[in-house]
């Protein structure tokens, strides 16, 4: 659950250290005392969008840290573990937000990325907006929320995969068919440009090859004079090294007798006269093998130049000739896979039975769990005085279905506007709609994993005897959750197990929002504020204590 909050710098708050409590907690005050900025900056640093101008004047950047405890949330832990991120029993996320509008996250002390913040966010706090009532309306928020309430979310992506494979077999289908005679063409012409190149049977081993041959024969002459040259310096000539340095290692070792270090240095000579007689003898065998050869010579030089033609005319360098080879084999073969129609018409039926399956499956879910969201909602509205109301999920089939499976997702009301179930937008007025997302609201969170919800004044349009309800059920829920609700209804604040008051001071010329923690006298002025009147009497102080069972 969520531990402690910190802020700094962020809209009106300038610093701010909040210590959360297990089970149902309020936040009240003045409209307009900053209630909700305390929601909007736990959202920020859960990943959500911000700019610039969320930072408090004069300030260069905005702070928030979130502090959890993860006794109740094991996924969270394996999520961290799974990242590198493990923390032990908590995790830190914090997250900067500077001048610039860059955000900078951090997950126990580690960078991370706003994406991964998300991600973990998820399994952490659930925040429900005040205006959550209005996307309920839209259709995909409908299917959505029945899918995240079933746990349908992955066999939905699953569908979504599969009518996507299914959409592309169709299409190279419907290329191939329309497209049959220029496919056609280009494969006449890529198999003789493949033909032409196999022919040729280059490759850039040979390429290397050829160009050192070339470079041999064509200075053959040259070699030959040099070759013959240095045999006669190093032992042919009458005064060739060979001679001169068997003289001078005979005259040392003549010498050795008289002066034992000369017997060193023949010992060198003895090695160089060594060395000397293998580089003779591998300039003779050298000389041997070398001859002028003008017929490989021209042979050569035809088949450089076949190669550098064929390069030219596909505009390639000859060592890019076996890459534009095997490119054009590949394309060859896609386009006789593409020129059988057969074969293309199997994987587009295979493709749609996958489809199809998958989205069966995925309707007879979604209808068994639509039918216990119905009655489940069905029942708390009863509660918030939607009598003879019923709530029902319809699923509406559609023509061959689409990415989000077989049907659409409808949310209809009963019995509120006659007994003819009606979709929700068309039936409920602002107060019952807001009575409405309340209970499916509730409802869901029931179902759902996270630890922390968040209910940011969900509860306008709402009074008298609905909202003692209201506080009832979150308290209720609060009894398996860390709840938090931002709220105006004194009905509602009387039933947490805890509360806040935010109210806004003046200090230096700049507005602030403070949160103050009150204990039971300061929750009996703050209901009794709520029950409304210029002057708070002992009446309504009486009446504050009676809603908070004190007496």
């Amino acid at each position: 659950m969520l531990q402690r909050l910190t802020i700094r710098d962020f809209v009106l708050v300038d610093r701010l250290e909040l210590e959360f409590a297990a089970g149902f907690g309020t936040l009240t005050g003045e409209t307009g005392a900053g209630k909700s900025i305390l929601v909007d900056a736990l959202a920020f640093v859960l990943g959500e969008r911000a700019d610039a101008g969320t930072i408090r004047a004069g300030c260069e950047r905005a702070e928030v840290a979130a502090e959890f405890a993860l006794g109740d949330a094991p996924a969270v832990s394996a999520w961290l573990r799974d990242n590198d991120l493990d923390g032990g029993d908590g995790l830190l996320l914090r997250r900067v937000l500077d001048a610039t509008g860059r955000s900078r996250a951090y997950l126990n002390g580690s960078p991370a990325t706003v994406h991964q913040v998300r991600e973990v966010s998820e399994l952490l706090v659930d925040i429900h907006g005040q205006h959550a009532h209005q996307s309920l309306l839209r259709p995909e928020a409908q299917r959505l929320l029945l899918d995240a309430h079933a746990r349908l979310s992955g066999p939905a992506a699953q569908v979504a995969d599969a009518w996507r494979r299914w959409r592309e077999a169709k299409n190279l289908l419907e290329s191939a068919a329309a497209g049959a005679e220029a496919l056609a063409q280009e494969r006449e012409q890529l198999a003789w440009q493949v033909r032409e190149l196999e022919t040729l049977g280059f490759s850039a081993e040979e390429w290397n090859g050829l160009n050192v041959e070339h470079k041999r024969l064509a200075h053959a002459a040259s070699l030959v004079e040099g070759a013959r040259f240095s045999l006669a310096a190093l032992a042919e000539d009458d005064a060739s090294c060979e001679a001169q340095l068997d003289a001078a290692l005979a005259r040392l070792d003549d010498l050795a007798g008289f002066d034992p270090a000369l017997g060193e240095i023949a010992a060198l000579l003895q090695s160089a006269q060594a060395e000397l007689a293998e580089a003779i003898s591998a300039l003779h065998r050298y000389a041997d093998r070398l001859e002028l050869d003008p017929e490989r010579l021209g042979e050569i030089e035809r088949r450089i130049e076949a190669v550098l033609a064929c390069a030219r005319k596909y505009r390639a360098s000859p060592e890019e000739l076996p890459e534009l080879l095997a490119r054009w084999r590949e394309r060859l073969a896609a386009l006789g896979e593409a020129a059988d129609t057969a074969t293309l018409e199997a994987r587009m039926q295979a493709a749609r039975q996958e489809y199809e399956v998958l989205a069966r499956k995925l309707s007879t879910a979604r209808a068994k769990a639509a039918k216990q969201l119905g009655a489940e909602v069905s029942r708390v509205m009863q509660q918030l005085a939607l009598g003879g109301g019923r709530f029902e999920i319809a699923l509406v089939p559609v023509a061959e279905g689409g990415a989000f499976g077989l049907e659409q997702v409808e949310f209809r009301i009963a019995g509120l506007a006659g007994n003819e179930s009606r979709p929700l937008a068309k039936v409920a007025s602002g107060g019952e709609l807001s009575r409405i997302s309340l209970a499916i609201q509730v409802v869901t969170s029931q179902a759902a994993s996270v630890p922390t919800l968040v209910f940011d004044e969900v509860d306008v349009g709402i009074g008298g005897g609905v909202a003692e309800v209201v506080g009832r059920l979150l308290r209720e829920l609060g009894g398996e959750r860390q709840v938090l609700c931002v709220t105006h209804l004194p009905q509602v604040a009387a039933r947490a197990n805890w509360q806040w008051q935010v109210a806004k001071n003046s200090r230096d010329g700049q507005v602030r929002s403070q949160v103050v923690a009150l204990d039971e006298s300061g929750r009996v002025e703050e209901v009794a504020r709520m029950l409304g009147g210029v002057e708070i009497t002992a009446i309504t102080r009486q009446h504050a204590r009676e809603m908070l069972g004190l007496g």
